[in-house]
Formats: C-alpha cells, sequence, structure tokens
C-alpha cells in the first residue's frame, strides 16, 4: 500500500499487459432457452454459483466479464487456468449426470496467453478474441488451448495434450496451433478421455481441426492379390499423409477396422474423431492400374476432391505422390503451412507386391510375424535400397523378441540390423528410428534410444505403435504420468487399436500408481501381450484383491510358468530400483513366484 503522503497513481486509460484468458461459453444455449427460458436461465446461475466461481476462486483467477450464456476469465497461472478448465468440466459432468440429455447445460472452454488490453470494466485484444475462438471450436465438454499455453504446461500436469495442428481462426489473420486437452479414461475404452454424454476430451463428434482417415480402398475383384495391393496403397497413403505437418492422421488398425461395414460417413467420422475421410476403389489389370478417390469432409458431407487415375502399373509410385499431393492441396484452406512431400525413389514392383504382402502380415500374430519374414527378405533381394522393407523386416523380429520367444537376443540383434540399414538407406523412414530406439534403450543405451524415438515421432507424429512403445520406455525411465500420456495419445490416434496398446497403457497407469485404471484397462477383452494379465494381477494386488490377483496371476503363468518376479526385475531397463520394485512387489503380492 502507498504511503499517505504518496500521491496515488491514476490510470490514464487501458493498460497493455500480457495474460492467461480463459473463454467459455454453454454449447446449445439458444436452443435450451428456446425450450424453457426461466429454467434454463435459473439452472445455469446455479451451475455458476456452484461450480464455476469456486472454480475460479480456487484458482486464483479473476472473472472479467459475464454475457448471457458466457464469461472471459483473466488468470496470471497458465497451469490454474488448465486446472480450473479441468476441474470445471469435471465438476460440471458429475452436475448433469442425473439431468436428461437434452436439457444438460455443457461448458466448451478456450484458453490462450497472449497480450490484452484492460481496464477496470473489461478486457479486450487479439489475446482475448483468440481464447474466445478457441472456445467456440471445442466440443462440448471439452477444452481447447493455444500454443503459447502449452508451452507453459507441458509436462506439468496429470492430462494430456493432443495437437490438433495450426489452425485459421476467424478474424484472427494468422494460423494459431491448437492443442486439445483430455484428462481421464472411461471404463472399459482408454480411447477416450470422458464418459460419453459428458465428453471432456472424449473422441470429439466432429472436431473443425485437420483431422482425417483413410478407410480401406475396394477392390472390383475377388482376387485376395488386389486386396493386398489396394491395402498396400491405402495404407502407404496413411503413412504419407502422417508426415504433414498439423494433419491428425487415424492409423491402419483403427480405419481397416471399417472394411465391408455399410455405415454412413458421418457416423464413421464420428465414431474414429475426424474431420475429413478419404474412400475409394482399385483395379489392377495386366499393366494398368485404375484409381477412384475421393476426399469428403464430414462435416457437411461435402467431397471436397475426387478424380480417377488411369496410370501405368510402372508408374504406381508417382501415383502416390500424386494422390497426396491432391489431398494436401484440398486441405490447404485446414493446413496453411503444409507444403507437398519431397517424391520417393521408385522401387521395383514385384518387390513393392512383396513388400505389401509382408507388411500386412507382420502385425498380425507371432505366426503371421514369422510369416511375413521370407516375404520382406525376398522383397531386400530383389531392391536391397527398400529402406521399407528393411524397416518392417527388423519390426518383425521386434514383436518375435518383445513377446519373449526364443531366442530373443538373435531376434534383437537381426532387428537392430535391419533398423540400422533402413535409416542409412533412408533417414526420413520413421518406422526404422522407433524400432530402433525400442531396441536400444533395451539394450540400456537410454539416451540414444529416446533420441531415434523422438525423431521418429518428429517425422511421424501420428505413429501410434510409437506412442504407445514410447510409453514403455517412459515407465522405465521413472516418468509414469509422461508414460500414460504417450500411451493415451496412441489411443487416439487408433481408437481401436491392437491388443498391445492396452498392455502399455495399463502398464503405465499401474506405473503411476492408478490401479484401478490399470485393471480396467487390462480387464478390456481386446487387451494382449504377455505383460497384461501380469500387471492386471498386480494391479489387483494392490487393490487388495488377492482372489482376482492370484486369478489373474494363475492365467498368466499357465502361459509362462518359468516366470521368476526377480529375474524379469534384473532383465528390464529401469533407471530407478524404486521403480523396478514397484512392480516386482506387486507380482509376488499377486502370488507370482519371487
Amino acid at each position: 500500500m502507498p504511503d499517505d503522503d504518496e500521491p496515488i497513481a491514476v490510470s490514464a486509460g487501458p493498460q497493455r499487459k500480457l495474460a492467461v484468458i480463459l473463454a467459455a461459453d454453454v454449447a446449445g444455449y439458444s436452443r435450451l432457452m428456446e425450450s424453457d427460458e426461466e429454467d434454463t436461465h435459473e439452472r445455469l446461475q446455479k451451475l455458476l454459483g456452484d461450480v464455476v466461481r469456486p472454480a475460479v476462486e480456487i484458482h486464483r483467477g479473476r472473472i472479467f466479464k459475464t454475457a448471457g450464456d458466457g464469461l472471459l476469465v483473466e488468470f496470471a497461472s497458465a497451469i490454474e487456468a488448465v486446472r480450473c478448465a479441468v476441474d470445471v468440466q469435471r465438476a460440471t459432468a458429475e452436475w448433469n449426470k442425473d439431468v436428461a440429455e437434452d436439457r444438460r447445460l455443457t461448458f466448451r472452454i478456450g484458453i490462450n496467453l497472449g497480450d490484452i488490453l484492460a481496464d477496470q470494466e473489461d478486457i479486450f485484444g487479439d489475446g482475448v478474441n483468440i481464447a474466445a475462438r478457441l472456445e467456440a471450436m471445442a466440443e462440448p465438454g471439452g477444452v481447447l488451448i493455444s500454443h503459447s499455453v502449452h508451452e507453459h504446461v507441458d509436462r506439468k500436469l496429470p492430462v494430456r495434450f493432443v495437437d490438433q495442428g495450426e489452425c485459421l481462426l476467424k478474424n484472427i489473420t494468422r494460423p494459431i496451433r491448437v492443442f486439445r486437452v483430455g484428462w481421464e479414461s472411461t471404463r472399459g475404452h482408454p480411447a477416450s478421455f470422458g464418459g460419453e454424454d459428458s465428453g471432456p476430451g472424449a473422441v470429439p463428434t466432429l472436431p473443425q481441426v485437420a483431422s482425417i482417415a483413410v478407410l480401406p480402398f475396394a477392390t472390383l475383384s475377388n482376387d485376395a492379390e488386389q486386396d493386398y495391393f489396394a491395402d498396400g496403397l491405402a495404407e502407404d497413403l496413411i503413412t504419407d499423409l502422417s508426415k504433414v505437418d498439423g494433419l491428425l492422421v487415424i492409423a491402419r488398425h483403427s480405419s481397416f477396422a471399417y472394411r465391408d461395414r455399410l455405415m454412413d460417413l458421418r457416423m464413421i467420422a464420428r465414431e474414429l474423431g475426424v474431420r475429413y475421410l478419404i474412400e475409394g476403389s482399385v483395379r489392377r489389370a495386366a499393366a494398368r492400374v485404375r484409381i477412384n478417390a475421393q476426399l469428403i469432409d464430414a462435416s457437411n458431407a461435402s467431397c471436397l476432391w475426387a478424380e480417377r487415375l488411369d496410370r501405368d502399373l510402372a508408374d504406381i509410385f508417382s501415383l502416390q505422390d500424386e494422390v497426396v499431393g491432391k489431398v494436401i492441396n484440398a486441405l490447404s484452406h485446414a493446413l496453411p503451412s503444409a507444403k507437398p512431400l519431397p517424391r520417393r525413389r521408385v522401387i521395383d514392383l514385384e518387390a513393392y507386391d512383396l513388400f505389401v504382402r509382408g507388411r500386412a502380415l507382420a502385425t498380425q500374430s507371432l505366426r503371421e510375424t514369422r510369416a511375413a519374414r521370407p516375404l520382406l527378405a525376398r522383397a531386400i533381394e530383389i531392391d536391397p535400397g527398400f529402406a521399407g522393407a528393411h524397416a518392417w523386416l527388423a519390426m518383425s523380429h521386434h514383436f518375435d523378441a518383445l513377446y519373449y520367444r526364443e531366442p530373443v537376443d538373435e531376434h534383437r540383434v537381426a532387428a537392430c540390423t535391419a533398423a540400422s540399414k533402413a535409416v542409412e538407406i533412408d533417414p526420413e523412414n520413421a518406422d526404422a528410428h522407433i524400432v530402433l530406439g525400442y531396441l536400444r534403450a533395451y539394450e540400456g543405451e537410454f539416451e540414444a534410444g529416446l533420441a531415434e524415438f523422438e525423431q521418429g515421432l518428429r517425422l511421424n507424429p501420428n505413429h501410434s505403435a510409437g506412442w504407445a512403445h514410447l510409453a514403455d520406455l517412459r515407465v522405465f525411465e521413472g516418468r509414469a504420468i509422461e508414460a500414460v500420456e504417450s500411451a493415451e495419445n496412441s489411443f487416439r490416434l487408433n481408437p481401436y487399436p491392437p491388443g498391445d496398446h492396452y498392455s502399455f497403457l495399463g502398464w503405465a497407469q499401474y506405473a503411476a500408481g492408478r490401479y484401478q485404471d490399470a485393471v480396467e484397462t487390462l480387464s478390456h477383452p481386446q487387451a494382449g501381450g504377455p505383460g497384461s494379465k501380469r500387471n492386471l494381477a498386480a494391479a489387483l494386488a494392490q487393490l487388495e484383491r488377492i482372489a482376482d490377483a492370484r486369478k489373474a496371476g494363475s492365467e498368466f503363468l499357465s502361459e509362462f510358468p518359468d516366470f521368476s518376479a526377480r529375474q524379469w526385475g534384473r532383465t528390464q531397463p529401469f533407471r530407478n530400483d524404486a521403480d523396478r520394485q514397484h512392480f516386482i512387489d506387486g507380482y509376488i503380492k499377486a502370488g507370482l513366484p519371487e
């Protein structure tokens, strides 16, 4: 406070400053008011009084403006702003749980850190406008933050941030990079992060950001060879689009789950949480190939691009580049910074046929993984410079090593050799960097392994398996919260993932002490991999559900009768003995052999 004799400064006008602004409004408020104006107004005032204002006060925010269904809040801290937003959305979901769906009051929230002008009665400027635009773009029950906020909160909160790419906001001249906040997994489906109705971080209904899924291409014959070829083209398109800055791309495992399912495209987009879909067909005859493809904006069912492309088979690789370029061009409004990808090196068509068949087999099961190896090896014989074949040969050996099939050391050496060769041939091959990084980390070369992982995810930030495996390494590092975030990110990219994704998420949740979450994840019918039953047993034991833990442990031992908790611990590259002991203690408590 100033001394009595000191003159008090009087503001001459609005003051410019840096601040965190949270903008919120109620989704569908006009519809609710039209239905029952008095009831809606009364319930909103109660929600503001019971939930919003207390949360703002706890997190040291200041409500600057309320107008109808919306409000603006200023915070000094980005961390407190995000905490407040998550608390409001959680409490609102609880407040709504007994309310009929068509009467629920659900907030959309946007948060931005930027330059504002403030006086005693109002705040305004671009810093405020961006927060308001993010709020308008958010899903009901969701939270979107700008890149400026993300820089201050990343890795500092027990939530995850899903990169939505650069977005053009109304009346904002420059594109703004946007992140969606996700904070809790639903029972039995870690792919979403809130109740089906509450929506906080759940798979978006139809996001207004650049997100896309490539559906399996139909073939116009009953020839299995054509099916392989068509799937290979679609998968390569997924891989290439995954490298486009700012574009979220759903993994093959999830988008191909819609093969032969007669569903409205808008429903598929809603289930996958994407705005755009690519669908098409392939006809291969003699030395010619015809591709019919179209790009759909599922928010309004409009076709952004469609074309029929007839080419010689010898031109198939340039044809793939052409399709990617046309898709990027059609999405230029949503991807203002995207540039065409470098053209790929032309490879032998016979080698490519062998490669797509081998790649299709490599992740199906251990038997098919082994069946893939001679196909990939033959592709390499034909074209020794085929980096993709080397990378997937490494993957094949890696999966064998991962699932503890003998001889593990031979598979790891073979995988490292093949992955290193792929990186040498093509430094832009994300698969090669990721499998090489995983194997190096398992050999105790953590820094080198993580560097390879980070490079792989920079090259392909949509690599769902890469994020799942990164969760594994984060656990070994002792960074359990980040491990959970990485595993959850793999589910956003792959909503219908292979079983090992559940295993990695459950493993991370156990490491973070989230035993109930781990039980729910590892009890999912799709959960697979040898770690699932073992870690389920440990999580149940930590919850004192000893009978259930011993049952899960017995199921694990029926497949791995020679397991020893302490011997297992000696083979795992934990950085901290306390983290290693945390798992060993859980296994022993569940009745597994010491």
